[in-house]
């Protein structure tokens, strides 16, 4: 059974611990190891997490499944009617089990929630992460491409993609 609750900033150095469960497994075979290290402590270092939790107000949640944290999402709003799932994990034993969906759902639930009226959801996804046909499933359609320079010489290769909301 999965439970979803909102992160408050105690919860950073969790969803530190859960990254670092899944970053590896999630990118190693897409990304250079220098990369892979760059991006880890430039989204997950705890004191980053605080940033984006203070500063650029995401809204982190943590998913347990059985009662372990297996997975987090963090949500950022981005205009008047779209949100953007920033991080959608969970760790590789719980694959396959329906966490993703559940984290998906939840995330949707939420905005329906505080958000009054149709909205959309947008997603960056490597594209080259095999989740692309996973979201796609979820109804989420690819919208747009882009490479976002990240600093380093490093860029993020990603297929923007989209889910309209009628709330």
């Amino acid at each position: 059974m999965f439970t979803i609750k909102k992160a408050t900033i105690d919860d950073r150095f969790l969803i530190h611990d859960l990254a670092s469960r899944v970053w590896e497994n999630t990118y190693g075979k897409i990304l250079s190891k220098e990369q892979l290290d760059y991006m880890f402590e430039m989204m997950y270092a705890p004191g980053n997490l605080l940033k984006q939790m203070e500063e650029w107000h995401h809204q982190f949640f943590i998913i347990s499944a059985d009662g372990v944290p297996a997975g987090y999402l963090s949500i950022e709003k981005t205009d008047e009617n779209t949100y953007n799932f920033q991080k959608i994990y969970s760790v590789p034993e719980a694959h396959g089990t329906g966490i993703g969906r559940f984290i998906i759902e939840q995330g949707v639930n939420y905005l329906k929630e505080i958000h009054p009226g149709p909205f959309t959801v947008e997603l960056y996804v490597n594209r080259y992460n095999p989740a692309v046909g996973f979201y796609e499933h979820m109804g989420l359609r690819k919208i747009a491409t882009r490479d976002h320079n990240i600093g380093n010489g490093y860029y993020m290769n990603d297929y923007i993609m989209a889910m309209d909301v009628n709330n």
